[in-house]
């Protein structure tokens, strides 16, 4: 978590089971394991914590982080301190949908999609159209 705490300039809070409320409900190998981490960072807040006894552990790509920052500057350096010492999957770069937006699996197996939007106007972006419900191109329109 500390990584994340200076990838993300951010502030963590952490409890861990021990003197907590439910201390008693596990084995003393789990007394010093995070019950609580609360990350925030700008505007935006993230929490985790260890897994509980008995669970098995399973890293693996079935699963994405995203965050979506308002300032540029500050997406892309989000971006390259989370990707020190991981893969970058899709570089930070300028897209159809996005001022810029990236993906990359940091040092501890962890994939994030780093998003920084285009300010767009109601139903247009980028020169494309974008439709209400009611307008999607379906036959049936009972859908």
């Amino acid at each position: 978590m500390n990584f994340y705490k200076q990838a993300l300039n951010g502030k963590l809070d952490l409890m861990e089971f021990a003197g907590s409320p439910v201390e008693e409900q596990v084995p003393d190998e789990y007394k010093n394991k995070v019950l609580r981490a609360t990350l925030t960072f700008g505007d935006a807040m993230s929490m985790a914590s260890d897994s509980l006894p008995g669970m098995e552990i399973n890293m693996g790509n079935g699963y994405s982080i995203s965050i979506s920052i308002a300032n540029l500057e500050e997406a892309e350096r989000f971006f390259n301190n989370l990707a020190d010492g991981g893969q970058i999957n899709i570089p930070f770069a300028e897209t159809f949908r996005a001022a810029k937006y990236g993906m990359l699996t940091d040092k501890f197996g962890v994939n994030w999609m780093v998003n920084c939007e285009i300010e767009q106007q109601p139903k247009q972006g980028l020169g494309r159209r974008f439709f209400t419900i009611d307008e999607l191109p379906f036959k049936d329109k009972s859908r």
